[in-house]
C-alpha cells in the first residue's frame, strides 16, 4: 500500500522536486549515528560536551563535529555556564527546531522497539502525569501534541538485555 498523489502529480515522470526533498535534507542533517545520538542525549537531558562523549561512547572529535553540524542547522544552541572557580564553558540545548524532532526521534525508537527489540525494548516512554504509554501516529490536524518535558522515560521490566 502506498500514498496516493493528487491528479496533477500522478505522472511522476512529469515532475521532480530534486534536492528540494525534505526527507533528503533531513537525512543529510542526521547523516551519522553520532548526530542522531547527540539528539537522543539532548532529549535525555545531556547538555555538556564531556557527558555527550561519555554517554555516546565515541570520540570527542566525532561529538564536536556532530554538535557543530546541529548548531549550524539551529537544532542545538550553545548556552554559556560557569561553575565557581572554573572558566566559562558552553552547554548545548535543543532549540525549538530541535524539540520539533521529538516525533522523529520517538517514531524511530518505536519502530526499533517493535522490529529490532522483539517487542521488549529497554526503555518505555510514558506521559509523566498519567503514566500512559506515548506512541507516535500519523493523524489529521489538529491533534494534541506533547513536548519532551511531558514525557517520563522508564526502564522496561520486560527487557531481557544487559542491565
Amino acid at each position: 500500500m502506498a500514498m496516493e498523489f493528487e491528479e496533477r502529480l500522478r505522472d511522476r515522470d512529469a515532475w521532480s522536486i530534486g534536492d528540494g526533498c525534505s526527507a533528503e535534507r533531513v537525512l543529510g542533517l542526521l547523516s551519522t549515528k553520532t548526530v542522531f545520538l547527540v539528539i537522543r542525549e539532548c532529549f535525555y537531558g545531556t547538555t555538556r560536551f564531556e557527558d555527550f562523549v561519555t554517554r555516546i561512547g565515541t570520540s570527542a572529535p566525532a561529538v564536536s563535529r556532530a554538535l557543530k553540524q546541529l548548531e549550524s542547522a539551529q537544532v542545538v544552541a550553545r548556552v554559556p555556564y560557569q561553575e565557581a572557580g572554573s572558566r566559562a564553558r558552553d552547554e548545548y540545548r535543543l532549540t525549538a527546531a530541535g524539540e520539533d524532532l521529538l516525533p522523529v526521534f520517538l517514531s524511530l525508537m518505536q519502530w526499533g522497539d517493535k522490529y529490532l527489540q522483539g517487542g521488549r525494548p529497554p526503555l518505555s516512554f510514558v506521559e509523566a502525569d498519567t503514566g500512559r504509554a506515548m506512541k507516535v501516529r500519523v493523524t489529521a490536524v489538529p491533534a494534541p501534541e506533547a513536548t519532551s518535558g511531558a514525557i517520563e522515560i522508564r526502564l522496561n521490566p520486560a527487557w531481557q538485555g544487559e542491565q
